[in-house]
């Protein structure tokens, strides 16, 4: 058998490498067609030109649903460990599945409403999902820890210690810097007043996203080890 076939381990592989697939492909396709600037554009600017606002749209609705699966079998694995690590709040589990999936939908709000057309939808779509996933991120750290020893173990602790960290550092500058951003052109010059935020908050953007993307990728192992069944019934 193959790692793949073990469990639901592919779930979570399935979205980490999609997620990745979206953006860089999307990136390549806007260098390609010169919609934007090689250095460091925002995310969502590679997908505000057609085609690859099409590609970005349909790939990252994709990338949410695997998201919400994702989550939903954390949260339902969570639920199994707590039959022997008592310590571990249900409460705190249900809240994470919650975040989780408002992020997922912040996903699609932002792939949805181009910046260029609806920016205030837009950015509140960015808002939920890098806040809301950070902070689920951040919680699932905390039930790893109340799980100990049942779970992952302690290096594999330590990476979601580790990414959640990167990504919420990464995330305060990228606020930061954005409301100094004036310009929405998505060609800039290095002589614009700006340039230095947009290049700063930028570049924190692409690390917040690939981290909250690859914290996903600590869910393999432990993904192995159970699988999720759908059961009809018939109502009398």
């Amino acid at each position: 058998m193959y790692w793949f076939e073990q469990g639901l381990c592919v779930l979570p592989a399935f979205l980490v490498v999609w997620s990745s697939a979206t953006f860089i492909i999307c990136y390549i396709i806007a260098i390609y067609r010169h919609d934007v600037d090689v250095i460091f554009p925002y995310i969502s600017d590679t997908g505000v030109s057609p085609p690859e606002s099409c590609i970005f749209g349909l790939m990252t609705f994709i990338s949410a649903c695997a998201g919400v699966g994702t989550i939903y079998a954390r949260y339902k694995h969570v639920e199994l460990l707590r039959e022997d690590a008592t310590n571990v709040s249900a409460r705190l589990n249900k809240a994470a599945l919650w975040l989780g999936v408002i992020s997922c939908f912040g996903m699609c709000i932002v792939a949805t409403f181009q910046e260029t057309v609806v920016q205030i939808v837009h950015d509140i779509g960015a808002i939920l999902f890098f806040v809301c996933g950070i902070v689920y991120i951040i919680l699932q750290c905390f039930i790893s820890f109340q799980a100990h020893p049942y779970g992952c173990s302690k290096y594999v602790f330590c990476v979601r210690v580790a990414i959640a960290s990167l990504a919420a550092v990464a995330f305060v500058p990228t606020v930061i810097c954005a409301f100094y951003v004036k310009q929405t052109e998505l060609h800039r010059q290095k002589h614009d007043k700006d340039y230095p935020f947009h290049v700063a908050s930028a570049v924190c953007e692409w690390i917040v996203a690939f981290t909250f993307v690859f914290f996903f990728f600590t869910y393999i192992h432990d993904f192995k080890f159970f699988t999720l069944r759908v059961k009809a019934e018939l109502e009398d």
